[in-house]
């Protein structure tokens, strides 16, 4: 039968994340790194369906979904957060048609940005990337401690941490944030955050200055972070770290840009290793990432 492609719906999801669980896995376990992945709710692709259901879709036959695609906008950025074809099918162009309708998806919203993580070993899909004009930046490690051994080497100097509220007032620090770090407005995927029970933000002062904002997971996982200017980073993460360490997961772990040598010393520092190497690609600068650590590769 023809492999059709179609807009994702509501009831494809859990689907479509086994399947991306399955891929990524597949990919991982063959460049030495094992199964990496496991299925978890599909929260925020479900907000980002009911958000803008343009950027969802899937490659299906006989009722079997071979492969899914999810972006989303927000002001001129264009964001891939996850393209994956089931590993026994790739190699056979479902990918290519599925990124040619998430592109089009950038196209009808006006984005003049795009960008997109991925695994920085997987150069098949760089290749493809490179030849829609997304370009490799600047890897991003995913880096990881256990807790014990974490909080034994904290230190002093943090930052005093607010706990965020959606409130004008916030909301507002929070754009001005992201505006001098990423040049662009996530207001609505802040609000899915403070939504969300099992996350926890923060903003971040010194005296009265609001300089910045994390989020640390129930998990122990930090990001997003953002701040006002880069010599405020550092500082900042290491103001969550001490969050993440309060939470009481047995790991703490983020995903760092290698754009501060400052911030990934003090990781090093602090007993955390080198867990996954990823790159951000994109069709021009993005913001300043010394001044911002992404949440995971599909919320950026």
């Amino acid at each position: 039968m023809p492999i059709v492609y179609r807009s994702a719906c509501a009831q494809d999801l859990e689907r479509a994340d086994a399947l991306v669980v399955a891929s990524i896995n597949a990919l991982t376990e063959r460049h030495g790194f094992g199964s990496i992945a496991a299925t978890h709710p599909t929260n925020f692709q479900a907000f980002s369906l009911k958000d803008d259901a343009r950027g969802l879709w899937v490659a299906e036959e006989a009722g079997e979904i071979l492969g899914f695609a999810w972006s989303w906008v927000c002001g001129d950025l264009w964001f891939l957060a996850q393209l994956f074809v089931s590993p026994g099918r790739q190699g056979s162009g479902i990918g290519a048609e599925l990124l040619k309708r998430t592109l089009e998806h950038a196209g009808q919203s006006g984005a003049t940005s795009k960008a997109l993580i991925t695994f920085s070993f997987n150069t098949v899909s760089q290749g493809l990337y490179i030849r829609h004009g997304l370009y490799p930046r600047f890897p991003i490690y995913n880096l990881s401690v256990a807790r014990d051994v974490l909080t034994g080497r904290l230190q002093g100097g943090l930052l005093r941490g607010i706990p965020l509220r959606e409130t004008a007032s916030h909301l507002r620090d929070l754009a001005l944030i992201d505006d001098r770090s990423l040049g662009v407005s996530r207001e609505k995927h802040h609000r899915y955050l403070m939504g969300d029970a099992a996350t926890k933000g923060f903003l971040l002062h010194v005296g009265s200055e609001c300089v910045g904002y994390a989020y640390v997971s129930a998990g122990g996982h930090i990001g997003p972070l953002a701040v006002t200017r880069p010599d405020m980073l550092d500082a900042a993460f290491r103001t969550a770290l001490s969050l993440a360490a309060e939470v009481g997961a047995p790991q703490v772990s983020a995903f760092l840009p290698g754009t501060r040598d400052d911030s990934l010393n003090t990781a090093v520092e602090h007993g955390m290793r080198i867990t996954l190497p990823m790159v951000l690609m994109s069709t021009r600068d993005l913001g300043d990432w010394s001044q911002y650590v992404p949440r995971n590769p599909g919320f950026m």
